[in-house]
C-alpha cells in the first residue's frame, strides 16, 4: 500500500515554470514506478510522465520541457515543469503501481493515486 500526496501546484503566466512534488509513505517505494497523470477542464485524463529505475518516459506534448525525477531515499518523486503552456493547465496527479508488462503510459494501470494538485498557466 502506497499513500500519496502532491504538492506544488499553482498559477503562473505562458513561458514560466512549476515544480510538482509527490511524498510518497508505505514500503517499498523503490519498486514502484511512479508517475504524473493529469486531467484538464472537461478532459479525461492524460499519462504526463513516469520513472521506473531507468529512462523516464514522457507523452509527447511535454517532451523537453517537463523532468521527471525521484529519490528512492526520500520516498519523493518531482515534475519540473519549464516553458508551460496554456494547454498543460489541469489537475496533475501523482500515480504509483507495480511493474508489469503493462506500458507505463497506459494511466489506468496506475492503482495509487494522490489527491491532485492544480496546475493554471495563463496565456
Amino acid at each position: 500500500q502506497v499513500q500519496l500526496v502532491e504538492s506544488g501546484g499553482g498559477l503562473v503566466q505562458a513561458g514560466g515554470s512549476l515544480r510538482l512534488f509527490c511524498a510518497a509513505s508505505g514500503r517499498a517505494f523503490s519498486g514502484y514506478i511512479m508517475g504524473w497523470v493529469r486531467q484538464a477542464p472537461g478532459e479525461g485524463r492524460e499519462f504526463g510522465a513516469a520513472i521506473s529505475g531507468g529512462n523516464p518516459r514522457y507523452v509527447d506534448s511535454v517532451k523537453g520541457r517537463f523532468t521527471i525525477s525521484r529519490d528512492n531515499a526520500k520516498n519523493t518523486v518531482d515534475l519540473q515543469m519549464n516553458s508551460l503552456k496554456p494547454e498543460d493547465t489541469a489537475v496533475y496527479y501523482c500515480a504509483a503501481r507495480r511493474a508489469s508488462t503493462t506500458s507505463y503510459n497506459y494511466w489506468r494501470s496506475y492503482n495509487y493515486w494522490g489527491q491532485g494538485t492544480q496546475v493554471t498557466v495563463s496565456s
